[in-house]
C-alpha cells in the first residue's frame, strides 16, 4: 500500500456537490483532492434547474455568463412553467399556478441580480470541473474509497483505484459529498431519518421529434396522465431530445429495468406524447427514488456531510441539489478561514448548526410541494399559502442562520423570514448600486474576505476596520457606499435596506451572510467590530 502527502481537504464525490465543494475551496485557496469511483462524469442530463440563489454563488465564481451560454441552457431560456395534459399531443388540463410557486420567468430584479438557469446537470459539472482544476483543485477519477479514520491531526483515507492497486491517502479534513447512499456517512454511523420512500419513478432519456406537436409551448415540465401512462415529460432542446419520469408502482419489488426493456419504454413514450407509431430511441433509463431524510448531524469531528449525503428531499422545486450546492458554498469559506489560521477551530460547528435546520425545512417544503402537485390545475379557489408552507422567493433567499445566537428547532421550523433586512444570519440583500459608471450588485462584493460596508457618513468605521483586522490578523474589507464612497447608491435604498442609518455599518462574511451590523454610530466603533469579527471567527 503506498503512501501520499497530505492534502487540505479530501473530497468523496465528484458528481454537482464534491465540484462545487472542489470549486468553492479552490477559489478561497484550498488545495484539494477530489475522489470519484466512477471513471468520469455521468452524460445523462439528471436535474437541470440552478435556482436564483445558487445562481448568485457561481456568479460570484464568475461563472454566470459561461453557463447561460451552454447549449442546454440557450435552447431552454424561454421556457418557463408547468403544464397538464392527458397528452403532449392532446388536450391541456391546465397550468400549475399555486401561491407559494414562482415561474422560471418570473422577474425578480428586485430580489437578485441573477436569475434561474435551466441548464443540463451534465453539462454544469463539466463547467465546475474545469473551474475548479483551473483554480487549482484536483481530481481522481476511478478510485473508490475503502475505509478511512481520523485523530487530531487528519483523516487517513484508504483507496483503491482503477488498475486494482490501494492507497492511503491523508487530509487535514474529509468532505462526504457522495450521494444518498453515502459510503462517508455509513463508516461514520450517522442517522438518516425522515419518511423515506415517496414515490418511485423511471428516468427515461429519449429521442423523437415533437417538434409539431411541442408547437410554441416553452414549458419547464409536462405532467402527462392518460390510462396507458402516468409521468412527467421534460424538454432537453424543444424539439427532438426529451425526458419522462415515469411513475412506477410503490409496492412493486422487481428489477426496473427488466420490467422496463425498451420496448415498454417506448410505448409509454408514445402514449405521453399522444402520438401511436412515433419514431422513439431511447438512449438510456435510469431508476430513481424521491424520499425526505436528514441527516442526524452534518459532522463528525474533521469530516462533513453535504448534499445528498446529508439531506435527501423529493424533487418538486428543484430544491435538492441547490441545497447541496449552497452546503458546499458554506462550509468552504469555513474550512479555508480555519487552515490559514484565521478562524478558531469552532468556526466548523457552525456548518451543522447552520446547515441542518435550513436543510431540514427545505426537506419539508419539497414535501408539501409534491403532497401539493397531484391537485395538478384544479382552481379550489383557496386564497393564501396551504398550511405550513412558504413561497419560493422566501425559500431562495429569506433563510436566517441562527449559530451566532438563540438557536432555531431542529426541524428548522423557524428558519424562515420573509423580511430580512439585514439581520444577522440572513443573506445579505442586493441592492443595485453604480461602480464607476458601471451597474453591480452589493452581492458582487462578497466572496473573498470579510467586508464591511459603510455608509454616506462612515464616521470611525473605516479606521476601526483598519484596526480590527491589524489586531486579529485577518483581511477585511471596507465598502463605502454613497457619498464619497467608491459606490454610488443610486436609488437611494441601500441602508434601508440593510436595517442602518448612513452612519451605521454591516459586517459581512465571505459568503454573503451577514454576520453583524451597528444601527448608527457607535463611540466604542473600533472595539464593538473587533469583538463581533472575532465572534464571527470563532477566535
Amino acid at each position: 500500500m503506498t503512501e501520499q502527502p497530505k492534502v487540505p481537504v479530501l473530497v468523496v464525490g465528484g458528481s454537482l456537490v464534491g465540484l462545487s465543494t472542489a470549486l468553492f475551496l479552490a477559489r478561497q485557496g484550498v488545495p484539494c483532492l477530489v475522489l470519484e469511483q466512477r471513471t468520469g462524469l455521468s452524460s445523462h442530463p439528471r436535474t437541470r434547474g440552478v435556482n436564483p440563489r445558487s445562481m448568485e454563488l457561481l456568479r460570484a465564481a464568475g461563472l454566470e455568463d459561461e453557463l447561460r451560454a451552454l447549449p442546454s441552457a440557450r435552447v431552454l431560456a424561454r421556457n418557463s412553467g408547468l403544464r397538464l395534459a392527458q397528452s403532449l399531443a392532446g388536450p391541456e388540463l391546465g397550468a400549475f399556478q399555486e401561491e407559494y410557486y414562482r415561474e422560471v420567468s418570473s422577474d425578480l430584479g428586485a430580489l437578485s441580480p441573477t436569475s434561474w438557469c435551466l441548464c443540463h446537470q451534465n453539462e454544469l459539472e463539466d463547467v465546475l470541473r474545469v473551474a475548479a482544476a483551473r483554480a487549482g483543485a484536483a481530481f481522481r477519477f476511478g478510485s473508490e474509497l475503502l475505509s478511512f479514520d481520523q485523530d487530531a491531526e487528519g483523516v487517513t483515507a484508504v483507496v483503491r483505484d482503477g488498475d486494482g492497486s490501494v492507497e492511503r491517502l491523508h487530509g487535514s479534513y474529509l468532505v462526504g459529498a457522495d450521494g444518498a447512499r453515502s459510503a462517508v456517512r455509513r463508516r461514520l454511523g450517522v442517522a438518516f431519518g425522515g419518511t423515506g420512500q415517496l414515490g418511485r419513478f423511471l428516468a427515461v432519456h429519449f429521442r423523437a421529434d415533437l417538434t409539431a406537436e411541442l408547437g410554441d409551448r416553452r414549458f419547464v415540465m409536462c405532467y402527462t396522465f392518460n390510462s396507458q401512462v402516468r409521468g412527467a415529460l421534460i424538454p432537453l432542446d424543444n424539439a427532438r431530445e426529451w425526458r419522462l419520469d415515469v411513475i412506477l408502482d410503490p409496492t412493486a419489488t422487481g428489477d426496473v429495468g427488466a420490467d422496463y426493456p425498451a420496448e415498454r419504454c417506448v410505448e409509454l413514450v408514445r402514449a405521453a406524447a399522444g402520438v401511436p407509431g412515433l419514431d422513439v430511441e431511447i438512449l438510456g433509463t435510469v431508476p430513481w427514488e424521491a424520499a425526505a431524510k436528514v441527516a442526524d448531524g452534518f459532522r463528525s469531528g474533521r469530516v462533513f456531510l453535504a448534499g445528498d449525503a446529508a439531506h435527501v428531499m423529493p424533487p418538486s422545486g428543484a430544491f435538492g441539489s441547490n441545497a447541496g450546492v449552497q452546503d458546499a458554498h458554506n462550509l468552504a469559506w469555513k474550512l479555508a478561514a480555519v487552515l490559514a489560521g484565521h478562524a478558531g477551530p469552532g468556526l466548523l460547528d457552525s456548518y451543522d448548526a447552520e446547515r441542518r435546520p435550513v436543510c431540514a425545512a427545505t426537506v419539508r417544503q419539497a414535501v408539501l410541494r409534491q403532497q401539493d402537485r397531484p391537485r395538478g390545475g384544479e382552481r379550489s379557489g383557496r386564497r393564501g399559502l396551504p398550511p405550513g408552507m412558504v413561497e419560493d422567493s422566501t425559500l431562495w433567499f429569506g433563510w436566517q442562520y441562527h449559530s451566532a445566537g438563540p438557536a432555531g428547532p431542529a426541524d428548522g421550523s423557524e428558519v424562515w423570514t420573509t423580511d430580512p433586512r439585514g439581520l444577522p444570519g440572513t443573506r445579505a440583500p442586493h441592492v443595485q448600486l453604480l461602480r464607476d459608471g458601471t451597474e453591480c450588485s452589493t452581492l458582487d462584493l462578497f466572496g473573498d474576505a470579510p467586508v464591511l460596508l459603510t455608509g454616506a457618513a462612515p464616521g470611525r468605521w473605516p479606521a476601526a476596520a483598519e484596526a480590527a483586522a491589524h489586531v486579529l490578523a485577518v483581511p477585511l474589507v471596507v465598502h463605502g457606499i454613497g457619498g464619497r464612497g467608491e459606490l454610488d447608491d443610486p436609488s437611494g435604498t441601500w441602508a434601508k435596506t440593510y436595517g442602518v442609518t448612513e452612519a451605521g455599518a454591516v459586517l459581512v462574511r465571505p459568503d454573503g451572510v451577514v454576520a453583524w451590523r451597528a444601527a448608527d454610530a457607535l463611540q466604542d466603533a473600533p472595539q464593538a467590530l473587533r469583538e463581533a469579527l472575532a465572534r464571527m471567527l470563532a477566535r
